[in-house]
């Protein structure tokens, strides 16, 4: 079966998919979805399983997420859009530029990860031990399954971050829970990126919304 997206769309010109992090929903994005949409057609989306989207009955991975998309711009007749990815919605959007390469216009990623080592070990750590804990209680699968997300996705390699071509803003917090160098690396290994560091914790498009819309809006218009 299918599940049914549920998004907020705003505004007109080229689309700009925006993806929100592990336990999240569209209405993150609520400091940049009116600002976006005077320049662009903008949808935030609530990824399978999150928000008010079904859970469906498909693996609950990064990679599933990424086909996801792509059943939702065919369905929305999108050819191409612009990305931007928050936490694990970076990493939706580097998944889904591997393997569709051409329906990629560009990418924002904000505090995205290769892998569980690109997290803080004060972040990641006890992110694990719960997993394992709740594995082991029987706790309810939907909670084991997003704590799976952090502790088993999105294992990019450098290689597969090779394949990507579109151009790239690579954004890090200045007390993000991502490694400032795990960050630089995905700049630093993408052929066409830029990297940007922005004051604040990792929710920075929500807590320092007016600088971080000013980076991302300033790569977009270039």
């Amino acid at each position: 079966m299918n599940i049914e997206h549920f998004y907020i769309e705003n505004g007109q010109g080229s689309p700009i998919i925006m993806l929100h992090g592990n336990t999240g929903k569209a209405r993150y994005f609520k400091h940049q979805i009116d600002v976006f949409a005077q320049k662009y057609h903008v949808y935030a989306i609530d990824t399978r399983g999150h928000g008010k989207t079904t859970r469906g009955e498909k693996p609950f991975t990064i990679r599933q997420f990424a086909d996801d998309l792509l059943m939702f711009m065919d369905k929305h007749a999108i050819e191409k859009a612009t990305l931007l990815g928050f936490s694990d919605g970076g990493n939706i959007a580097m998944r889904f530029a591997i393997a569709y390469p051409e329906r990629v216009d560009k990418l924002i990623l904000n505090g995205a990860n290769l892998n569980a080592r690109g997290v803080k070990n004060s972040t990641q750590i006890p992110i694990e031990l719960k997993y394992y804990f709740y594995k082991l209680l029987g706790i309810k699968k939907h909670d084991v399954e997003m704590l799976g997300l952090m502790v088993n996705d999105p294992n990019i390699t450098i290689e597969e971050l090779r394949t990507i071509q579109a151009k790239t803003l690579v954004v890090v917090g200045t007390n993000d829970v991502i490694k400032e160098k795990h960050s630089k690396l995905i700049a630093s290994t993408l052929c066409n990126s830029e990297f940007a560091v922005v004051e604040g914790d990792h929710f920075i498009a929500l807590r320092n919304s007016e600088a971080f819309n000013e980076k991302v809006l300033d790569f977009l218009s270039r």
